[in-house]
């Protein structure tokens, strides 16, 4: 399923691109669907942020009737995130790292690189970001959980222990309650991991003010990481 890289949507800053942002879309969407969020973001041209949109393999979700869509991993249950399908999980991060080879191989070093995601593309950015050898500039988690939690204190990898973790979730969110988000931040702190956590008064989605905190977030960690 990742023999080829993954089709993606690109927003090209206006001079050369200095940094990139590769976010991953929720289960059952597509890479157009944050692509509005760019322009909101109003992030300093100087950045020179490439943004990367990936479209998530196509795969049968069992607890959509077995309908294949576009999904980084199998949900086998509602009851989050006790039954987890790791074969399609490991498949993703696979084909995430394939895009973070891209991105260093198109002159953007890994460290000005970040992973973000919303749902299970924020899962996947927090999955695969934890794990990558190479120093990245930040996560960014939305309305997610970690996925896999058991199995990172094994497959963790040093060069990311300091990266900056920003999680944000709304509190009435019905899809993946705050509570599994409050508690993979927790557990990442208990493993050392720096967490910046945002809870907003909103569903599973995002919010003007949250796009805001984003924006700040962005801006501090790719200027942080240029340095």
């Amino acid at each position: 399923m990742t023999d080829m890289l993954l089709t993606t949507v690109e927003i090209e800053p206006a001079d050369t691109a200095r940094s990139s942002v590769i976010w991953m879309h929720g289960l059952g969407a597509n890479a157009h669907d944050f692509e509005p969020i760019v322009p909101e973001l109003r992030l300093p041209p100087e950045l020179g942020i490439r943004f990367v949109f990936p479209n998530a393999p196509v795969r049968p979700v069992t607890v959509n009737g077995g309908m294949r869509m576009q999904a980084w991993y199998d949900v086998l249950s509602m009851d989050l995130p006790r039954r987890e399908d790791p074969d399609g999980v490991y498949d993703s991060e696979r084909a995430i790292y394939a895009l973070l080879e891209r991105e260093k191989q198109r002159g953007v070093p890994a460290e000005r690189i970040v992973l973000a995601g919303f749902s299970q593309g924020g899962a996947m950015a927090l999955h695969a970001g934890l794990r990558y050898p190479d120093r990245l500039a930040g996560i960014l988690a939305l309305s997610c959980y970690l996925p896999l939690a058991s199995k990172l204190n094994g497959e963790r990898r040093p060069a990311n222990q300091q990266i900056p973790i920003f999680m944000a979730h709304g509190d009435y969110d019905a899809v993946i309650p705050m509570r599994y988000g409050q508690q993979s931040a927790e557990s990442l702190k208990t493993l050392g991991y720096q967490v910046e956590w945002q809870d907003y008064g909103m569903g599973h989605e995002v919010c003007w003010q949250e796009i805001q905190d984003v924006a700040g977030w962005l801006g501090r960690v790719l200027a942080v990481s240029s340095a």
